[in-house]
Parts: structure tokens; C-alpha cells; sequence
């Protein structure tokens, strides 16, 4: 009978990427669990989207491994992430007086990324008063923009990783399972939207949100050195019904099940969301479902 292959995150290991990890872990017998799977990422060229090692994934695989008793790991002790504490709130983020006016008085609105400490901790913050999730730590890479006109923050969007499983966005998609888990970094999240309750000005939202799409694949090629091709987002029935999303031509997939993502002796429910997706390529889908994703975007070049 022979032997079911071994897959993880999507990718087949052979017999031959079998017995090179197996070499390595014997050789490098005193490296700590990660830096055998650095090591052993480098040695298989399994890198993320954006060129790093994918150390999560070779863990996960080595562990695997020895469990099945193909591998004997070094020692290593599980490691526990202490929860970080929201953001302090400050004057910086005091509410300012309001502003009311049609689009075009409020002038050249402007995304700009924060992308110094200092203003990625005024962002956080902003988030943290404003939005009514608040700001949490975001998986993945991640961007962060103030919306600005005439020197004035009016909100805040922050672009981080996909979701890892969706039952209607991966239905449109058309990607079955390994293609998803391959390709799942070619897909952003709009995790965090916020137009600050003292700006009352019409069709902003909207405007935000088309500026935000026109920018993201090369943001993300200039900060990331690679283009993702979809990007999603969740709505609250409860407090929105999208229409921002909808005028800036996103496409409503349906909504979540409820039910978050299980883990060996987890289970919990979450609120029903709406989802959003909006293509940033023409063939997004298509490209979705191909295994060699990574030299396809190798093509993009940044020209800032």
C-alpha cells in the first residue's frame, strides 16, 4: 500500500524534500526548533508571498513529522504570546470641531501610509477611539493609512492578511483547498475602516475606498515586494449595511457562518458579517487558482 503523501499548507513533500528535511534535522540536531525550519525553508525554497521563510509552516510540518515518528526534533517548549494592551488614549486623538461640506470643498483627499513608529502608534490609537471593534494586533503584513485633505486626519484603513477559510469567498474564488493555502497571501483584508464622527461629508467613505483599491498592489509591491489580486472585508449588519462598499463597486458575496475557525478542543461563535470582495486585477479568480503564483507576481516592479 503506499504511502498517503504529505501535505502541509498546501504544499506536496516529496520522497526526495522527505529525506533532505530528515538529513538536516539529524545534521543540525542542536539548532532550536525555529532555526531548523529557517533553515530547512531556505534549503527547500519555501518562502512566503513577500519573500520571508514560512517558519509557521515548517514547524507545523516537523511536528507533524515526529509525530508520525520520521523525525526526532530538539527539545522545544511551546511558545505563549502575552495579549498586548490596547493603546493609551491621548489629546493627540482629542475629537477636533466638525466638518461639513460636499466632497469637492473638502479638497485633494490623500491616502497616507504610516509607516513611522510614531504614527503607527497615532493610528493605533485613532483605531482604538473610533472604531467600534477597536484596534487589535492584525495578522500578517500589514498597512496602515491615515485619510487625509488639507493637512486634517479625517479616519483611518488598515490593510492586513486574508481570512484563512471563507465558504463563500472561496466558492467565488473556484479554488480548491491546496490552491487556497497556497494562495491565500494574494488576498488582503480590510480589517479596520473609519470615517471620524466629527467629519459629516458625503460620498467620502466611497471615495476612500476607490483611492484604496487604485493603490494597494503597488503599496504592497513597494513595502511587501509582492501584488495581491483580491481584497475582502466583513460588515457588521448589526451597524452598517455596506453601502460605502457598494458604491465603490465591491461585490457582496453573502454573509459568515457564525462560526469561527476550530482548533483541537475549541469552538466558538462570532457575529454574522457581510462579505466583501473587490478584485484588483482583471483575472484575480484565474490567477487565484494557479500553483505558481509566486513567479507570476515576480514580474511586477514597483516604479516609486
Amino acid at each position: 500500500m503506499s504511502q498517503k503523501p504529505i501535505v502541509q499548507c498546501g504544499r506536496e513533500i516529496s520522497q526526495e524534500e522527505l529525506d533532505h528535511i530528515q538529513s538536516i534535522v539529524r545534521q543540525f540536531s542542536k539548532l532550536s526548533l525555529l532555526e531548523l525550519s529557517c533553515t530547512i525553508c531556505e534549503h527547500l525554497n519555501w518562502f512566503t508571498a513577500s519573500g520571508g521563510v514560512k517558519e509557521q509552516a515548517c514547524m507545523k510540518l516537523l511536528q507533524k513529522l515526529e509525530a508520525d515518528g520520521l523525525v526526532k526534533l530538539p527539545f522545544y517548549q511551546k511558545i505563549t504570546r502575552k495579549k498586548a494592551s490596547p493603546p493609551k488614549l491621548t489629546d493627540k486623538t482629542a475629537p477636533r470641531p466638525p466638518i461639513h461640506c460636499s466632497l469637492r470643498e473638502l479638497g485633494q483627499v490623500e491616502l497616507v501610509v504610516a509607516d513611522s513608529q510614531c504614527d503607527r502608534q497615532l493610528f493605533n490609537e485613532y483605531v482604538e477611539r473610533y472604531h467600534y471593534l477597536g484596534y487589535k494586533r492584525p495578522a500578517g503584513n500589514r498597512l496602515r493609512y491615515f485619510i487625509c485633505a488639507e493637512d486634517q486626519v479625517l479616519g483611518c484603513l488598515l490593510i492586513a492578511g486574508a481570512a484563512k477559510a471563507l465558504k463563500s469567498r472561496d466558492k467565488w474564488v473556484g479554488w480548491s483547498k491546496d490552491q487556497r493555502l497556497l494562495n491565500l497571501p494574494w488576498v488582503v483584508n480590510n480589517t479596520r475602516f473609519v470615517i471620524f464622527p466629527w467629519v459629516k461629508v458625503p460620498h467620502l467613505a466611497s471615495h476612500a475606498l476607490g483611492k484604496l483599491t487604485q493603490r494597494v498592489r503597488s503599496d504592497c509591491g513597494y513595502y511587501w515586494n509582492y501584488s495581491p489580486l483580491l481584497i475582502e472585508t466583513f460588515v457588521d449588519p448589526d451597524y452598517y449595511q455596506g453601502t460605502c462598499y457598494k458604491a465603490a463597486n465591491w461585490i457582496h458575496l453573502g454573509n459568515t457562518t457564525g462560526r469561527g475557525l476550530k482548533r483541537p478542543g475549541e469552538s466558538y461563535q462570532t457575529r454574522r458579517k457581510m462579505i466583501f470582495v473587490r478584485p484588483l486585477t482583471n483575472n484575480a479568480q484565474k490567477q487565484l487558482c494557479t500553483i505558481d503564483l509566486p513567479q507570476q507576481q515576480g514580474d511586477y516592479h514597483d516604479s516609486r
